[in-house]
C-alpha cells in the first residue's frame, strides 16, 4: 500500500518556483492595453463617481431639509406654547360670563 510522503523543503521551493515562473510568462504573454480602452474605463469611473457625489448631496439636502423642517416645527410648537403662556388671566367676571354663556347655549340646544 502506498503511503503519502510529505514533501521536502526542496520540493516544495522548486515547485513555487515553477508556479512563479509559469505566473511570469502568463503576465508577460498577455497583450498590452489599449490606451483607448484605458481612457474610456477612466472616463466610464469618473462618471460613475460624479453620480454617486450628487446621489450623496441630493440624499445629504433631503436630510438636512427633514432636519430644517422639523426644526420649524419645533420652533412653532414651541412659540404656540410661549404665546398660550402668556395669554393674561381671565378675571373672575370673565369667567363669569364665559360660564354663562355656554349654559345658556346648553339650555338653547335642549329647545
Amino acid at each position: 500500500m502506498a503511503s503519502f510522503k510529505d514533501p521536502s523543503f526542496q520540493d516544495r521551493t522548486s515547485s513555487a518556483a515553477a508556479a512563479k515562473q509559469k505566473a511570469l510568462e502568463a503576465l508577460r504573454a498577455k497583450p498590452p492595453i489599449d490606451e483607448a480602452v484605458v481612457a474610456e474605463r477612466l472616463a466610464a469611473r469618473e462618471a460613475k463617481e460624479l453620480a454617486e457625489r450628487e446621489k450623496r448631496a441630493a440624499k445629504r439636502a433631503a436630510v438636512d431639509a427633514a432636519k430644517a423642517a422639523k426644526k420649524a416645527e419645533a420652533e412653532a410648537a414651541a412659540a404656540k406654547k410661549r404665546e398660550a403662556e402668556a395669554k393674561v388671566e381671565l378675571t373672575d367676571a370673565e369667567k363669569k360670563a364665559i360660564r354663562d354663556a355656554k349654559y345658556a347655549a346648553r339650555k338653547n340646544k335642549k329647545k
